[in-house]
C-alpha cells in the first residue's frame, strides 16, 4: 500500500472521519473529500487484516504439521 499507516493509526483516523461525516454540518466538497479518505483507510485496514490472517493461518496450519 502507497500509505504507510499502521492498522490502529488508519482505525483511529477512519473513526473521526465516520463522526465528522455523522455530525454533519460540511460542505458537499468536504463531504466527499472526507468519503473518499475513509475509503482509503477502509482498504488499508482490510489489507492489514488480511495480512494478519494469513499469518495466523500459516501459524496454525505450521501447529498441525508438528502435531
Amino acid at each position: 500500500m502507497s500509505d504507510e499507516l499502521g492498522y490502529e493509526q488508519a482505525r483511529d483516523e477512519l473513526a473521526s472521519v465516520v463522526a465528522t461525516l455523522e455530525a454533519g454540518g460540511l460542505s458537499l466538497e468536504e463531504s466527499l473529500a472526507l468519503w473518499e479518505r475513509g475509503e482509503k483507510l477502509a482498504k488499508i485496514c482490510d489489507h492489514h487484516l488480511a495480512g494478519a490472517r494469513e499469518r495466523v493461518e500459516t501459524a496454525l496450519a505450521a501447529a498441525d504439521t508438528d502435531a
